[in-house]
């Protein structure tokens, strides 16, 4: 994924380690195994496990996240899919 500069997903200053300046987005079948792991290691997570939906097209896809930092900076996203479901069920969500 590359995308331009946002605020929400800044780590800090754009200078050494390097890393800081991107971030890079994984889809994984489960992000159980992982948080475990992360959790297990006493490593810090950047954005807790949090469910977010994209548009695309006529479509909502839904997508489990959370970020952790890795030691050189990088932002790691990781993705476990959810469901799908047509846009015009968000319009009406945002209705009632």
């Amino acid at each position: 994924m590359i995308a331009q500069e946002n605020p929400v997903w800044k780590t800090g200053a754009l200078e050494y380690p390097y890393g800081r300046g991107i971030h890079l987005a994984m889809q994984v079948d489960t992000l159980d195994v992982l948080l475990q792991s992360l959790q297990e290691h006493h490593f810090p997570l950047f954005a807790e496990p949090a469910d977010q939906w994209y548009r695309q097209g006529h479509l909502l896809l839904g997508r489990r996240e959370f970020l952790v930092m890795d030691p050189d900076g990088y932002l790691l996203r990781f993705a476990q899919s959810l469901d799908e479901k047509p846009l015009w069920a968000q319009e009406h969500l945002m209705e009632e």
